[in-house]
């Protein structure tokens, strides 16, 4: 499956590379924060989930009004629990590399649009505790989409919505969040 994606991925670069010099490209910064709901499924253990606030920073380069390339971190879980003896601090977090499809409604690249966008993300949890210390990584495909307003070709806003998943020894862990971002171009 790993090999499929970034298989996939190279072939779209390699694809957009010639379209980029031809295009009024720009590249991209963008913030994310609002709300990740978690589940956790530990194999005979028993599942759980818990919401968290979540950010991303993101960056990246469009090769035309529709198509760019984005690489992002995003934090979406990091709580401690205690009941006054032990404790423990769980943490998940991913980088990511992918690809952003926009189609925007608006008269010369402003006013509402939609997006959609898709890649492969190398996702960790740590946790440190009273009974020991430990971290994990898996790669998984990752998908998101989003709604907002372009208030000028170099600044917007939108409401995004991403999946993610990731597991590890005996874990399965899908985090999806629901963050509002704000993209400047230049």
């Amino acid at each position: 499956m790993k090999k499929h994606l970034v298989l996939a991925s190279a072939l779209v670069l390699a694809g957009l590379s010639g379209t980029a010099a031809a295009a009024d490209s720009n590249w991209f910064a963008r913030g994310e924060v609002g709300r990740s709901h978690v589940n956790l499924d530990l194999s005979g253990v028993g599942n759980g989930s818990d919401n968290d606030t979540a950010w991303s920073l993101r960056t990246g380069y469009w090769f035309n009004p529709n198509i760019a390339v984005e690489g992002f971190y995003s934090k979406f879980y990091d709580q401690s629990f205690t009941d006054g003896v032990d404790s423990a601090n769980f943490q998940l977090s991913a980088f990511g590399l992918g690809v952003v499809g926009k189609k925007n409604f608006g008269a010369d690249g402003n006013g509402f649009f939609i997006d959609g966008r898709a890649g492969i993300t190398r996702g960790k949890i740590k946790v440190d505790s009273t009974f020991g210390n430990g971290s994990d990584t898996s790669t998984k495909p990752y998908i998101g989409v989003g709604v907002g307003y372009d208030f000028s070709k170099s600044f917007g806003l939108s409401l995004n919505y991403d999946h993610h998943k990731g597991s590890g020894d005996g874990v399965d862990i899908t985090a999806k969040t629901l963050t509002l971002g704000a993209e400047y171009r230049f």
